[in-house]
């Protein structure tokens, strides 16, 4: 294993930074590559940054996407890299992406591609959904459209350094509904001269969560999670007048996924005109379906399989959203799973590490990939 590549990925670990504040993590990946000579580096949104590398001849630009963000969670960890800001953490293993990526920078700092281009993208906000398309809208980006774009993420429970591939989706499409109900505050002796919005609210998630259908492998999979809910105060002498729940969404396609917000969005919109509320819905952090290219899955098998890396074919895609599913909309894209252990911490768990024996993998997955769509 590559010491500097494991001491870089320790210094990010200990320096975390959430969704759209990853600027120190911006610098430290600068500084890294400054010492591989990039051909080109290209500024993307408030903190995104990708690193250019020229071929020998013209031909296609293959795009490789990592993760710079890190979660609002703290650690529970004791090793001597520890987080060091109280209250947040890499627990979900982008550090690794990260080192991976750095790896794979220091392979083309010294192999420039036989033609076309490597582009490698470390994309800032992949948690809240807003990264990538924060990316995608920065004028920049032009500079290096791509015409494929690879990422993989670190899977637990499976395998270390297994490869798991996924034909069609590899996540679901994803959203959160915010519901906010407005009525009249009324003394709590009095509560017939008010309009609470209890009775809405228990309809609301009652009604919704029926619309679920948790089963893996079928077509209209579909996971509707309470996640939040708020209604008055600890004011016992009054009866609440406002009131706001949410939920998370999830399908196999961005169409189901707009289909079931709009019914939700329809059943909410009448239980408050039944209860003379007031209602106003938003969405947020919403994640396209991650849409694996056969043909590039088709590549993925074949390298891993070159390599003598253990392979799975994966029926079913994993449950969380995944914002890469926004650049596979656009252009000829997939991801693809490395198992980070069978009996590991689960992804966001408080004492999650990513093992650094899997991060080589990764790296000669991503070299031999590019390598064979680019000739």
């Amino acid at each position: 294993m590559d010491n500097e590549i494991i001491s870089l990925r320790k210094e990010l670990h200990q320096h975390p930074e959430v969704s759209g504040e990853e600027f120190e993590t911006k610098k430290r990946i600068i500084a890294f590559f400054d010492k591989l000579q990039p051909d080109q580096t290209v500024h993307l949104g408030k903190t995104g940054v990708a690193f250019v590398f020229n071929g020998k001849a013209p031909g296609k630009t293959i795009m490789l996407r990592c993760e710079l963000d890190a979660l609002p969670i703290q650690e529970i960890n004791t090793f001597d890299y520890i987080s060091k800001t109280e209250g947040k953490a890499h627990l979900c293993g982008h550090d690794g992406h990260m080192s991976i990526l750095a790896a794979t920078g220091k392979h083309y700092s010294n192999n420039r591609p036989e033609k076309g281009k490597v582009v490698l993208l470390f994309q800032p906000a992949e948690e809240n959904g807003a990264g990538a398309k924060e990316v995608l809208i920065d004028a920049n980006f032009k500079q290096i459209e791509p015409d494929y774009a690879i990422s993989l993420h670190n899977v637990p429970g499976y395998k270390k350094g297994q490869i798991v591939y996924k034909y069609g989706n590899f996540t679901p499409s994803v959203t959160s509904i915010i519901i906010k109900l407005t009525g009249k505050t009324s003394h709590a002796a009095e509560p017939h001269k008010g309009i609470n919005p209890s009775l809405a609210i228990s309809k609301i998630t009652q009604q919704t969560i029926a619309l679920a259908r948790n089963i893996e492998d079928d077509e209209h999979y579909t996971v509707i999670t309470p996640i939040y809910t708020h209604i008055g105060s600890k004011a016992y002498g009054t009866s609440a007048g406002y009131g706001e729940t949410h939920f998370t969404v999830r399908t196999l396609s961005n169409e189901r996924t707009k289909a079931l917000s709009d019914k939700i969005t329809s059943l909410a919109e009448n239980i408050a005109k039944e209860e003379q509320l007031t209602i106003v819905i938003s969405f947020t952090e919403a994640f396209e379906a991650n849409e694996n290219n056969a043909k590039i899955v088709d590549v993925i098998k074949q390298t891993a399989k070159e390599n003598n890396f253990d392979t799975l074919e994966k029926p079913s895609p994993f449950p969380w959203g995944e914002d890469f599913g926004l650049f596979t909309v656009i252009y000829k894209g997939a991801m693809f799973g490395l198992g980070s252990g069978e009996d590991t911490p689960r992804l966001h768990n408080p004492d999650y590490d990513f093992p650094d024996e899997i991060a080589p993998i990764g790296t000669a997955m991503f070299v031999n990939i590019a390598q064979k769509l680019l000739t």
